[in-house]
């Protein structure tokens, strides 16, 4: 598809850079009329991180009125994209669409109770040693694994390739979705407030940790196996369900959240870009596990680009990084007290670090801003902690001397376009990121 700049965006050659109006009274011409993008049609721009590698993001560019959709409504959103196969699709949203609004009694199945769930299963009568995947359906763990997968049923939502979702407006998103993108190509999400899905179900595992934890399903959105897929302006949240809200059982936080953004199973060519990611645990993991077969599946891939996002009020995972070549610059982090880490650096990932603001309390630490999972060297150059440039790499080794970091990626990222200045990237960034700042 042939495309052309416009206003700093690239537009499809289709849709124009202008449109003159003119207006004729007598010999006086009007003036052409101001052109406004249309951002249902923008597409990823030329070395625009990972994402414009190759064949670059499209997404829904190229459809037709037949294949463009408005929706209000979960169940008109989820038709739209069933709608028209893989024909370039562009689906606006308009307003806040609510995935969760059954509540959860809506998903539940004939005979599960959650107190006799929690008599069943308490660790004074069940023990710390065994698990309930064994258990049968008609148990309360089997009650409960139908119960969720109702609601798995229902919150999610298949994204199909050539599709542009986009927000219409300043107040348009998507509460308690889970969006899958999942083996497909080009594919763009713009300008939506994704509000974390609340599992209903979270599942108890008495072996995971001494203490045990309660396990959630569900991420706003995940990237599986998927190739050309530009994540921008979006803001990702809690809401109305922060983890401070949440009940405890046993002793354990009944966590119902699991990530924001998940970029896994061989997934490949993503941008992610001016996004807020907030107020969360888990945010972004990239490469979901050590195993074997998981490694075969993700060398190679997971070619990932983080540049203008703001992570604001995270715990971790900004990103949690297995294999893949990841390029995170001019990024601003603003930690509060319950901060642990930024980066995670795990199974022979090569993340490149660079140019990026940290904004730190002074109860924590430079050194906490990096996590050492597994051996593997990255680079982590030109970052500024409260204004400061420091070496993260050195104040990281200094401070945890048993995770000692190596330095050296291996490889320098070519797909970027602006580079902000450290210093200036808090003030650009805090004010251009998230969603309703699309321009």
């Amino acid at each position: 598809m042939r495309t052309q700049k416009c206003h700093g965006r690239v537009m499809a050659a289709a849709v124009g850079c202008t449109a003159l109006v003119l207006a004729v009274t007598g010999t006086a011409t009007a003036a052409p009329a101001p052109h406004t993008p249309d951002t249902a049609r923008q597409v990823l721009g030329a070395k625009d991180g990972w994402g414009s590698y190759g064949t670059g993001t499209t997404g829904g560019a190229k459809a037709d009125a037949a294949h463009t959709y408005t929706v209000t409504t979960w169940e008109g959103f989820k038709a739209a994209l069933a709608a028209g196969g893989s024909a370039p699709k562009i689906i606006k949203v308009k307003g806040t669409i609510d995935a969760d609004g059954p509540g959860c009694s809506a998903f539940e199945v004939p005979g599960y109770d959650f107190d006799t769930y929690l008599k069943t299963y308490a660790p004074e009568t069940w023990g710390r040693d065994r698990d309930l995947d064994a258990e049968p359906d008609d148990s309360p763990e089997g009650l409960r694994r139908a119960s969720a997968a109702q609601q798995d049923k229902y919150i999610k939502a298949n994204i199909p390739a050539n599709t542009t979702v986009v927000g219409v407006g300043k107040g348009a998103g998507l509460k308690g979705a889970s969006l899958q993108i999942k083996n497909v190509d080009n594919v763009i999400v713009r300008n939506l407030t994704l509000e974390s899905p609340l599992d209903c179900f979270p599942q108890w595992d008495p072996t995971d940790t001494a203490d045990g934890n309660w396990n959630s399903e569900y991420d706003s959105a995940v990237i599986t196996g998927s190739t050309h897929v530009w994540i921008d302006h979006n803001t990702f949240t809690d809401g109305d369900h922060p983890n401070s809200t949440l009940p405890h059982h046993y002793g354990r936080i009944y966590e119902q959240h699991d990530g924001q953004l998940d970029i896994v199973k061989g997934a490949d060519y993503v941008t992610v870009s001016w996004n807020v990611f907030e107020e969360h645990d888990k945010t972004i993991l990239i490469g979901n596990s050590d195993s074997a077969s998981t490694a075969a599946i993700d060398r190679g891939h997971l070619k990932v680009t983080l540049h203008h996002n703001l992570f604001r009020n995270l715990i971790e995972r900004a990103p949690r990084v297995r294999f893949g070549q990841v390029d995170s610059y001019n990024n601003h982090f603003v930690a509060n007290a319950d901060y642990g880490y930024s980066y995670g650096i795990g199974m022979e990932s090569q993340l490149v670090a660079e140019h990026n603001a940290f904004t730190l309390p002074r109860s924590v630490a430079a050194g906490r801003i990096l996590k050492k999972w597994k051996e593997a060297p990255l680079t982590a150059a030109d970052n500024y902690v409260n204004g400061r440039r420091t070496d993260l790499i050195a104040v990281h080794n200094a401070q945890v001397p048993g995770e000692i970091l190596q330095p050296g990626a291996g490889w320098t990222p070519v797909l970027r376009t602006r580079i902000d200045h450290p210093r200036a990237v808090p003030g650009i960034v805090d004010h251009q990121a998230g969603a309703g700042r699309l321009r």
